[in-house]
């Protein structure tokens, strides 16, 4: 899989696409195109995450890591129409999907930017991801460094990476990396479905 979307601006023509595609119940038709991750609807991955989280904070801040053209953040979206969803994207055609297809549902909860828009020093309840694991073990590393320290007290993140692309050294990386932050994060893994595991990251309520 080539993953020239991750980083690059997209040099092809920006013709959307329309897919039909369900999210949180409701059939919906999404706005896609080539040049950003999963144009031809939603990946098994992030079905699988979807289908398998609990739902997220009814309040607070919300973060979907690498949100592509929405369905993590859009679904967040539905599930906490009082919280703030930052669908978060290095792909600027991708961010403008995403923009575009929150119009569409209605959803003004919903916030799509670059990594470097997000305000410094704000905190997350909720972050869900299907990470970008093709682009390297050292970027992926620096891009979970930089967003699940930011996790707030009480508040859970939720993963899925394919098994056979590491998710098991991914679960042990984390453990050791987020223990160096603080004590106050526990990481596990929740769900093993067709080849996706499920990883679950907790950061212990303030006393």
């Amino acid at each position: 899989m080539n993953s020239a979307h991750y980083f690059d601006s997209p040099t092809g023509p920006f013709e959307r696409r329309r897919v039909e595609v369900t999210l949180a119940g409701q059939r919906f038709t999404a706005l896609t195109a080539g040049g950003i991750f999963s144009p031809d609807g939603i990946d098994k991955g992030t079905e699988t995450l979807l289908r398998e989280v609990p739902a997220p904070a009814q309040t607070g801040n919300l973060l979907d890591i690498g949100c592509g053209w929405g369905p993590i953040a859009l679904t967040q979206a539905k599930l906490a129409p009082q919280a703030h969803v930052w669908a978060v994207d290095v792909n600027e055609r991708a961010r403008t999907l995403a923009a575009e297809n929150a119009t569409a549902l209605g959803l003004d909860n919903v916030t799509v930017c670059a990594p470097e828009e997000v305000p410094t020093g704000m905190r997350f309840d909720t972050i869900w991801s299907n990470p970008p694991i093709r682009i390297g073990k050292p970027a992926l590393h620096q891009l979970l460094q930089l967003w699940l320290p930011r996790l707030e007290a009480g508040g859970e993140a939720h993963l899925v990476v394919q098994k056979n692309l590491g998710a098991d050294s991914l679960l042990t990386w984390l453990k050791s990396m987020l223990a160096a932050v603080s004590e106050d994060f526990s990481v596990d893994r929740v769900a093993s479905v067709k080849g996706f595991r499920i990883l679950r990251i907790r950061r212990r309520p303030d006393q």
